[in-house]
């Protein structure tokens, strides 16, 4: 019986805590979520009662009441998959992992959105400071904040991981 080291198992074992919670977050939004779609952009005006019987109660308060996921505990914090990130709450395209980039801030970092309007943005003075908040263009769901540290386009786009959600590239047969 081959043995395997604890770096290895523990691995392993995150990887397929990532792939099963990824799962989850997609089963939920799409079967459970009238109002989430990945083609329509049309601009969503739902009150927060309605979305709070719709979406789980950590991805509420992140996304509809502002709240923000511990440093270094979201899925996407160390992912590098290839492909597109979406909105958790309503599916709206947001950012390509070729923009994603290790800021080691404890939250996933990007340096542009996808495309014009794919977000939106918005002065937030909470904790005595102020930051520019980042919401998603169709649902004005929060999903982290931007600051004018990063690569490339001097922009670091830290975002929740909660209020994100990856689908990874299909793969070309040539």
């Amino acid at each position: 019986m081959k043995m395997y080291s604890g770096y290895y198992v523990v691995s392993l074992f995150c990887f397929i805590c990532c792939a099963f919670v990824s799962s989850v977050q997609a089963q939920t939004a799409s079967v459970k979520n009238p109002y989430y779609s990945r083609v329509d952009t049309t601009e969503l005006r739902v009150s927060d009662e309605v979305w709070k019987k719709i979406l789980p109660t950590d991805l509420y308060r992140v996304a509809r009441e502002g709240a923000t996921e511990q440093a270094f505990t979201g899925v996407y914090n160390d992912f590098d998959g290839i492909g597109t990130y979406y909105c958790a709450v309503c599916g709206n395209a947001l950012f390509r992992s070729d923009a994603k980039f290790a800021s080691t801030c404890g939250w996933p970092s990007f340096y542009e959105p996808l495309r014009d309007g794919s977000v939106f943005y918005q002065d937030d003075y909470s904790f005595n400071m102020h930051r520019v908040e980042v919401r998603c263009g169709r649902c004005s769901s929060h999903l982290g904040h931007v600051f004018d540290d990063g690569p490339v386009t001097g922009k670091r786009y830290c975002m929740n991981s909660i209020s994100l959600q990856f689908e990874p590239d299909k793969k070309q047969n040539f």
